[in-house]
């Protein structure tokens, strides 16, 4: 790990002192933590990406204020939630939902009169959509900071002391209230969600009524198109993991997904025509 952090902030150094390439693989080396951090909070894959180049744009920007006093990941997870606690382009800014919202639909949803709408892809693959975009866009039920501290919890299985540090909570705090929330979603999820409980919802049955109601798009499979990548490949998060219960399995929908490709283009061209004169300058 002393080794890691050694090799990292030396990487650090050249990208500050204009070195295009180290800045270019610490770049590269955070954008899929930012990225899933993005996407859990605001809840669709567009958002999370419009968001994830801003705060990559900010790491950038504000590279030489880092002082090596923790470890990049927190730094870059600080800058990353204070970025998405105040953001309010995405969808569910002005739409947002509840858990009362979301039992309704399920118990009173009409999903029987609606026509095929699955423009000839297959059910399963639909079918599995509705399932990770349902329990991804069920986090925006959650208040901003609740979401947040399930999130960094969950599925990033921050230590308490550092999650506490970025958001401003003692460890007690934080992990008081992780396992509070943790037990809400896993009792919302057993009432009512038959994918991860022994509730009546089943995502083959709702498909045609997702499609109508624009929850999926079968022109879009976002999630079934995203490459899965595991937690090892994201710099140091690996080496601060806590687990503060033991309901784990039913949050296995927290997935990791690769940075989409057209986010590590444009990050990529992006350092390639402005990267020296941008951190020189900050």
């Amino acid at each position: 790990m002393e080794n890691r952090n050694e090799e990292l902030f030396a990487l650090i150094d050249k990208a500050t002192a204009g070195d295009g390439k180290s800045l270019e693989t610490l770049i590269l080396g955070v954008q899929d933590l930012v990225f899933n951090l993005s996407l859990r909070m605001l809840g669709t894959f567009a958002d999370a990406e419009d968001a994830s180049q801003d705060i990559l744009l900010k790491v950038i920007t504000h590279l030489s204020t880092f002082k090596k006093e923790s470890a990049f990941s927190t730094w870059v997870f600080r800058i990353a939630v204070n970025h998405l606690k105040n953001y309010k382009k995405h969808m569910f800014a002005h739409h947002p939902l509840s858990f009362e919202f979301y039992g309704d639909d399920i118990q009173n949803g009409n999903i029987n009169d609606v026509p095929d709408l699955t423009q000839n892809v297959e059910k399963n693959i639909l079918a599995e959509e509705l399932k990770m975009s349902c329990t991804n866009v069920m986090l925006q039920c959650l208040d901003m900071e609740s979401r947040c501290i399930f999130v960094l919890g969950t599925m990033f299985k921050l230590d308490s002391r550092i999650a506490g540090d970025i958001l401003d909570m003692s460890p007690e705090a934080y992990r008081q209230r992780l396992s509070r929330i943790r037990r809400k979603m896993a009792d919302f999820l057993s009432k009512y969600c038959g994918e991860y409980g022994s509730g009546k919802c089943k995502c083959a049955d709702r498909i045609n009524y997702a499609i109508q109601n624009h929850r999926i798009d079968p022109s879009r499979l976002d999630y079934t198109a995203a490459a899965h990548i595991p937690y090892q490949t994201m710099l140091d998060v690996k080496d601060a993991m806590e687990e503060i219960d033991d309901l784990a399995q039913d949050f296995s929908f927290c997935r990791i997904y690769a940075t989409p490709e057209q986010t590590t283009r444009f990050m990529k061209d992006f350092l390639k025509s402005t990267s020296l004169s941008v951190v020189k300058n900050s």
